[in-house]
């Protein structure tokens, strides 16, 4: 029987965790100094959805809105309470940041728990951890993400803690260590709660190891006493999406509206196919949705002909656990991004685009961001039993020297030619940024305090990059959202059918709601500024000009 020792949070995981908080810290410096933390247009809209919250003409919860899960706008909320945080991208990277250090250390005690088979692990054992770790923390894609405030790093964190805790739950039933199984059921399901209200793929994940959960529990012969357990965890990794279900239910008068109201990304996508665009690679084809998807991992891994070097890493390792490590099998589930992304694709209107391949452009490439601890974990895997089979000590320098080669020259070809996730925001990001620069420059010429009646849906980041307080706005977020199919008392309403009566200054950008339901014919235009790539954005003076 295994004892605790080394599972507790010792200083080799502390120095995982040191390492990773300097790695973070100075990415923050560079990119900050670049001006490149909000290039996403997602993290400007997870940035200003936590602000609005407190800075709004109608704060409160229920601007969380529908379509995005709560927790990561919660998360960055009291970060930007500071003006300079919010402006600067700094508050919406600081929870991303902290997940990226501690999903860092979950890698690290994932690889080395499920290498160890007596009280303290053996030098092979920590060397696969430590190259594990490298290959996670080191990976130029998420070095970028991580500074930024979009999901996919704290996903992660929640998910490899998730991990870690399930497979301690595992090797505990099998030691018949039930109190340490109850509590380590415990420490899952709140990481797998967490994961639901940050991400889809943890409802996903959630469903699967409820099922995986049962499947071991009823297999065992203690499993009257871990039935409670088993029950407590169903109810905490439930509660997340039935909170949401109700939410939606109440708020919108429709418990799936995230999913195919307005906003959703099934409304998105048609929306694209009416305006005369093709479907999208992948679309009720599971195959090449999957094809998609990995070719997505394998950009985020490396280059060129490394992917494939990397690729063969990653199958290798699970051959290697389902031959010698079987009763490690829930490593297993860092696959499930796979099955998830190939049905999210193919059926749930969420395409993922690439240079190299049909369309030849850049569209949620940072979804192979999910794959990267498969990677790191089943390639630590490989370098373990690489070890084990060198049969003399200069053999077994070439496997060490053979894998940091590996690391470092992948991620040095990454950085030459720029990680993809950079790429991606930086091509999707330069007329979006071009036309609030210039609107935000606009904006600040108009009286101070005024009140402006704008859309915020596609822009918001005009606003952010002049200072100018959301409660200055008239917004879609002060539209009370249960009044259906409209609310004529609300204040967006009111404004839009007498502006005069409710703001000093109009925006409109293309065929915007405001162009579409102000009359503009009493308005006094004062600036139009035109971009490529962005439709005009106009500002009006409700006021007669002197």
């Amino acid at each position: 029987m295994k004892v605790e020792s080394h599972r507790r949070w010792d200083a080799e995981c502390t120095l995982v965790g040191q390492i990773a908080a300097g790695i973070s810290l100075l990415t923050l410096l560079v990119f900050l100094q670049r001006h490149e933390l909000l290039l996403y247009g997602d993290a400007v809209a997870h940035t200003n959805i936590a602000r609005r919250i407190f800075d709004s003409r109608t704060p409160g919860i229920l601007q969380l809105g529908t379509v995005w899960l709560p927790l990561p706008h919660l998360l960055i909320l009291p970060f930007i309470v500071s003006d300079v945080a919010w402006r600067s991208g700094i508050g919406g990277a600081i929870p991303s940041m902290v997940a990226y250090v501690l999903g860092t250390i979950a890698i690290f005690r994932l690889v080395r728990e499920s290498l160890t088979y007596d009280e303290k692990p053996k030098a092979y054992a920590r060397i696969a951890a430590w190259a594990a770790a490298l290959v996670y923390a080191a990976n130029p894609n998420l070095i970028y993400m991580q500074v930024t405030a979009m999901t996919e790093p704290l996903y992660l964190a929640w998910f490899l803690w998730a991990l870690v805790h399930f497979n301690e739950f595992i090797q505990q039933v099998q030691a018949a260590n039930i109190d340490q199984a109850h509590k380590s059921l415990l420490k899952c399901g709140l990481c797998v709660a967490g994961a639901t209200l940050t991400r889809y793929d943890g409802w996903f994940l959630a469903a699967v190891l409820c099922l995986a959960c049962a499947v071991v529990i009823m297999g065992t012969s203690q499993r009257k006493a871990l039935l409670s357990p088993l029950l407590k965890f169903a109810s905490i990794v439930i509660a997340g999406p039935a909170l949401w279900l109700v939410y939606n239910h109440i708020i919108y008068g429709d418990a799936l509206e995230f999913s195919r109201g307005p906003y959703s990304a099934q409304a998105i996508q048609q929306r694209v196919v009416l305006s005369g665009f093709p479907a999208y690679p992948g679309l009720r084809n599971p195959l090449v949705a999957l094809l998609y998807f990995f070719k997505a991992a394998q950009q985020i891994m490396a280059d060129g002909q490394l992917q494939k070097i990397w690729t063969l890493c990653l199958l290798a390792g699970v051959i290697l656990l389902l031959t010698l490590h079987r009763h490690r099998w829930p490593l297993l589930f860092l696959l499930l991004p796979i099955p998830f992304y190939m049905l999210s694709i193919s059926y749930g209107s969420v395409p993922v685009c690439f240079p190299e391949w049909w369309p030849f452009s850049y569209y949620n490439v940072r979804f192979g961001l999910e794959l990267l601890p498969a990677f790191a974990v089943f390639a630590g895997i490989f370098l373990h039993w690489a070890l084990f089979a060198a049969s003399k000590p200069g053999i077994r320098s070439g496997v060490g020297c053979a894998a940091i080669f590996l690391i470092a020259g992948s991620y040095a070809f990454v950085w030459r030619s720029q990680p993809i996730c950079f790429r991606e925001a930086q091509a999707n990001s330069r007329s979006r940024l071009a036309l609030e620069t210039e609107l935000a420059s606009t904006l600040l010429r108009i009286p101070a305090e005024s009140t402006i009646l704008m859309y915020l849906g596609d822009h918001v980041g005009a606003l952010q990059d002049a200072g100018i307080p959301l409660r200055r706005t008239i917004n879609e977020g002060n539209h009370r959202p249960w009044k259906r199919p409209d609310d004529p008392e609300g204040l967006w309403e009111r404004a839009l059918a007498d502006p005069k009566q409710y703001a000093d200054a109009v925006i409109t950008i293309g065929d915007d709601p405001v162009a579409k339901r102000v009359s503009r014919q009493d308005l006094t235009s004062v600036a139009v500024i035109r971009t490529n790539g962005q439709p005009p954005a106009t500002v009006y003076w409700t006021h007669p000009v002197r």
